[in-house]
């Protein structure tokens, strides 16, 4: 028997939803992508010709209205999340958005709660893609005490994207667009949520801004809000959290994930995707067998989640709030002089 047939319609075409979300959606059989909204009329019609997808839409709008789309992909930056995310419920419609969930965290619970009064209706939230491989490994080793007690949780993240100051306004330090994000510590702590399944107790942090000023794409001077470096202490599953998040590290750059507890150390190597245990004595690197190894099904799931009622888990709504939550927390000590944020006295 055919697949009932699901009309996806987007709302911004950018990068990733040229590279990974219509031609993933365009593979699954009985999915159509009915009609396409960018930036402008152009980027839209050229969108449309180049997935040959059927309408082009001149404000987001008439996707979310649309009586020929039953879920909408909202391909945006975070600034229009939360806006066409309960537009597109309200119309009756499932909604698949980009990471990350909002702007704040006051949008991404407005996000929430818009959910809840639609729970025939699926909402997912693409997931951070880098630790997918190794996720399953990763979860199954710490549920049989491979690590012993949980000690510290290290995270790393540094480029030189932001290091000449002649280098101009990106979206990423825009604050209209971007809100509270900072540089890639949104899409960092979503693995380590997802592996250790809660949320820090606290956190206290300190960043710096070190080029006030850059250019933007219209060629008008911008004051720049969003540092250029932030480094996070704090507490989460019982360990110490220690982050460091840079766009100024001219040299090697660093990117890993390690968890060390009292028995052993995972470190994944997440520019190799490659996962190491060390016991003090040596460190070797584990084989995960492709079967253990899921790849990218962000849209696969979001349709089976649709045609057969499966729970959302890479990333639902609530998994988003939460890390919005630590995304706020961070900010706020940031603004009080590194003064320590409670989580739980958060919304």
């Amino acid at each position: 028997m055919a697949e009932p047939k699901i009309r996806i319609g987007v709302i911004g075409a950018g990068n990733n939803t040229r590279k990974m979300h219509l031609p993933g959606f365009q593979s699954i059989p009985g999915v159509e992508v009915t009609v396409v909204c960018n930036r402008s009329r152009a980027s839209s019609a050229k969108a449309a010709a180049d997935f040959n997808i059927p309408a082009v839409a001149e404000h987001w709008r008439e996707v979310t209205d649309s009586p020929n789309v039953d879920a909408v992909l909202i391909g945006t930056w975070p600034y229009l999340h939360a806006e066409a995310t309960i537009a597109a419920l309200e119309a009756g419609k499932h909604v698949l958005t980009e990471a990350r969930m909002a702007r704040n965290l006051d949008e991404a619970l407005r996000m929430e709660e818009a959910g809840g009064k639609h729970p025939g209706l699926v909402k997912q939230i693409v997931p951070a893609p880098m630790s997918l491989g190794v996720d399953p490994t990763v979860k199954e080793m710490l549920s049989e005490g491979r690590l012993g007690d949980l000690r510290e949780i290290l995270v790393i993240h540094t480029t030189g994207g932001l290091f000449r100051e002649e280098t101009p306004l990106g979206w990423r330090q825009d604050e209209n667009l971007s809100g509270l994000n900072i540089l890639s510590m949104g899409i960092y702590h979503e693995m380590t949520q997802r592996w250790l399944e809660t949320e820090p107790e606290w956190v206290a942090a300190d960043g710096a801004v070190f080029t006030r000023e850059r250019i933007d794409e219209n060629g008008k001077t911008r004051v720049v809000n969003i540092p250029d470096s932030v480094s996070i202490l704090g507490r989460m599953a019982g360990a110490r959290l220690l982050y460091h998040f840079s766009g100024v590290e001219p040299s090697a750059h660093r990117n890993e994930i390690r968890l060390n507890g009292s028995r052993g150390s995972l470190r994944f190597d997440v520019a190799a995707d490659r996962l190491w245990f060390g016991d003090g004595r040596e460190e070797r690197e584990i084989t995960i067998p492709a079967e253990k190894r899921p790849g990218w099904r962000v849209e696969a799931d979001f349709i089976d989640s649709i045609r057969e009622g499966k729970p959302v888990r890479l990333t639902s709504f609530a998994d988003g709030a939460r890390y919005m939550r630590f995304t706020e927390a961070v900010n706020r000590s940031l603004k009080d002089g590194a003064r320590p944020v409670i989580l739980a006295d958060l919304p």
